[in-house]
């Protein structure tokens, strides 16, 4: 079983609106890969300093997430 984990880091504006986001597929908006990712992964989140976070999504998942997630 591979537990490897890929970081998705996530930068946002003072206003918690999202600025950047790594990952995230090509006719995908920050914003949106961000609330799909909220409500798709359980527990993969993490709240950092500074108006950033990271997802930890394991690798094997994160194809899935970015075919399933809508343009």
């Amino acid at each position: 079983m591979d537990t490897s984990a890929i970081l998705i880091h996530v930068t946002f504006a003072p206003d918690g609106t999202v600025v950047s986001i790594s990952s995230k597929p090509e006719a995908t908006g920050p914003q949106q890969w961000f609330n799909f990712l909220t409500r798709n992964t359980a527990d993969c989140y993490q709240a950092l300093s500074g108006g950033r976070g990271v997802f930890k999504v394991p690798a094997d998942q994160l194809d899935k997430l970015q075919t399933a997630c809508p343009a």
